[in-house]
Parts: structure tokens; sequence; C-alpha cells
């Protein structure tokens, strides 16, 4: 009687048995924007300066794991289409949606405010989904990327910095800088012009950053 191998079933979470030690650093990017957006909610539910300062702080946080991640995926030699994924999507929580959702909490609630900071979530998305697409024919001899095309998606730990200056000094909510416009049926502030600027950028062609 022929003998019928048996099928080998997947063990409980096999999927994070494979991961590598750089992407659970990727994780703590993404942890970190998560915390920041929660902390922007719970900003505007009590209006504690604390926990806006809080959710600003998870930008500067994110970026350093941001940074770890890769070297300690050329430290430990395990590079992976796994490992750029994730480090994608953990980039847009922390540097997207987190800096947006941040954005409102400060007083960019106009009806143009929120179509310029989903603008820049969407120019981010775009930007790494661009990335991913092109980093193979972008990368010189060694596989390493030479530059960006556009700014790369971190930057807007800027835009955090900024938001969170502008706390310190009191100009949130009605006092943002810059004030605001009454275009059409909808409000304008100033400050959220900067989303669309930063949006711009990553997304330009043309502009070419050296990666260090």
């Amino acid at each position: 009687m022929a003998h019928t191998p048996s099928v080998r079933q997947p063990r409980h979470f096999s999927m994070l048995r494979g991961f590598h030690l750089a992407d659970f650093v990727t994780l703590g990017n993404a942890a970190c924007g998560t915390v920041a957006v929660f902390l922007a909610m719970a900003y505007m539910n009590s209006h504690a300066l604390q926990q806006f300062y809080a959710a600003a702080a998870m930008a500067p946080l994110a970026f350093v794991f941001d940074v770890l991640d890769g070297r300690v995926a050329r430290w430990r030699q395990t590079h992976s289409a796994l490992g750029r994924e994730l480090d994608s999507l953990a980039d847009i929580v922390s540097f997207g949606v987190a800096p947006a959702a941040l954005g409102y909490a400060a007083g960019l609630q106009g009806g143009w405010d929120v179509m310029a900071l989903v603008y820049f979530v969407c120019c981010g998305v775009s930007r790494l989904a661009r990335y991913n697409v092109t980093a193979e024919s972008l990368s010189g001899a060694d596989a390493k990327v030479r530059y960006f095309e556009g700014t790369p998606i971190p930057t807007s730990v800027v835009l955090v910095g900024v938001l969170a200056l502008a706390a310190s000094m009191g100009a949130l909510g009605e006092d943002l800088w810059g004030g605001a416009w009454q275009l059409g049926p909808w409000v304008l502030h100033a400050l959220s012009l900067m989303f669309v600027l930063s949006g711009t950028l990553m997304v330009s062609k043309t502009l070419h950053i050296p990666k260090l």
C-alpha cells in the first residue's frame, strides 16, 4: 500500500516566527504612529497639552525605529521584500496618518484643511508605493538605492515639530498661525498649506534627494 505523505499543518503564529529582528523594530515604528493617533484623539477630548506633546513626541521616536530597522537589517544581513513592505506600511501610519491626525487635532478642521490633510496622506501613500516599485531600477551595482525621487515621507517630522512649537506658544485652535480664510463654502487655515507643500514635494519626480 502506497504511503501517503502527511501534510504539515502551519504552526500557530507561523508568520511572526518568520519575522527577522529588523521586522520587529519596524513594528515599533508602526506602534509609535498608532499611539500618536490615539493621543491626538485623546487631546481633542481633554485639551490637555501633555497629550498633544506626547503625540508629537511619537514622530521622532518612530523616526529612530525607522533608522534602526535598516541598520539592524544590514547588520544581520536580513533584507527582504517583506521587510521593505513592512517599512512602507509603518511609515504611512507614523509619518502620514499620524501627522495628519495631529494637524486636525491642532485645529485644521475646515473643509479645505481636511482636503489638504487627505491630499498629504495620499501623496505619502503614492510616494511609498512608487519607491517600492522603482527601488530596483534606482539601485546601483551594489543593489543600494542612491537617491530618493521626491522627499522621503519621514520628513513630515518637521511638520509635527511646527505643530508642537505652535502648541508651546498657545497657537492652536482659533489661534493657529496665519489665521483662516473663508473660501467658498469651506474654511482654509494657512498652516494647512505646509501639508500641501510637503505632499507635493514627496511625489515630485524631478526632485532627487541623495540617500545617505
